[in-house]
């Protein structure tokens, strides 16, 4: 079984419908990267896939979850499936361990002695274990990324998602949130990101899906699709260097 299944899924704003009929599988393990323009759906996939958005027709189903808007399945299914947003949602009069610490103490009573081994062992996977005590004013944006990623990993997700976690960051904090990504991708972690991170695509996803116009346009282990894109929309994308 898939760790991440979408069945002809369509979504619309009011009369505007921003997926048209989308599909697509992810297996355990494997990292896909969704690439195209603002407003070809990409975000609007991810927060479907995690129940923030409701659809009006079609299937998902993720780590065993099948996603609709029910409120209890809703709380079961985002205890394995975790999302970073590209601003950070940190608590700002909450230390950066309390942040790490919240989700599993309060969604799944985990006691507190657990919680505080667990957010120092996420925030060593992403390598700011001094920034424990630290208020979340008192670090750099690429470090603000990193703690949300890592809380984040304290709800130990079996599905990661990611939407354009680095667009607000400069090039340097970039590489560092994407370091840590990369990190966990070579640690098998399943993950669906949304990006303009073209060189990121193409070497760490296995598979990269170009979205146009609510759809799957192309899609593809990601080196081959960069190398060979087929479409004049794809083609036109990636010699635009995917930055808008």
């Amino acid at each position: 079984m898939p760790a991440v299944l979408i069945e002809d899924v369509h979504k619309s704003y009011g009369p505007l419908e921003v997926l048209k009929g989308v599909s697509l599988s992810v297996e355990t393990g494997q990292v896909v990267a969704l690439i195209g323009r603002s407003g070809s759906g990409k975000s609007t996939m991810l927060r479907c896939i995690n129940g923030l958005e409701a659809f009006q027709s079609g299937r998902i189903e993720v780590a065993g979850h099948v996603v609709d808007q029910d409120p209890k399945r809703l709380r079961d299914l985002r205890k394995d499936v975790g999302i970073v947003f590209q601003s950070y949602n940190l608590f700002p009069h909450l230390t950066v361990g309390q942040n790490i610490m919240l989700s599993p103490r309060i969604t799944k009573k985990v006691p507190q002695a657990e919680a505080l081994a667990l957010a120092k062992e996420v925030l060593a996977q992403v390598g700011l274990s001094e920034k424990f005590d630290s208020y979340p004013d008192n670090l750099s944006g690429g470090q603000q990324q990193r703690v949300a990623i890592a809380r984040s990993l304290a709800m130990k997700p079996k599905v990661m998602l990611f939407d354009e976690v680095t667009s607000a960051l400069d090039p340097e904090l970039t590489g560092e949130v994407l370091l840590v990504m990369e990190k966990l991708a070579k640690g098998g972690m399943t993950m669906i990101l949304v990006t303009h991170e073209m060189a990121f695509a193409r070497n760490v996803a296995n598979n990269t899906i170009f979205m146009h116009q609510g759809k799957i346009w192309e899609e593809g282990p990601s080196k081959e699709l960069f190398a060979n894109p087929r479409t004049p929309e794809l083609q036109g994308f990636v010699k635009a260097g995917a930055r808008e």
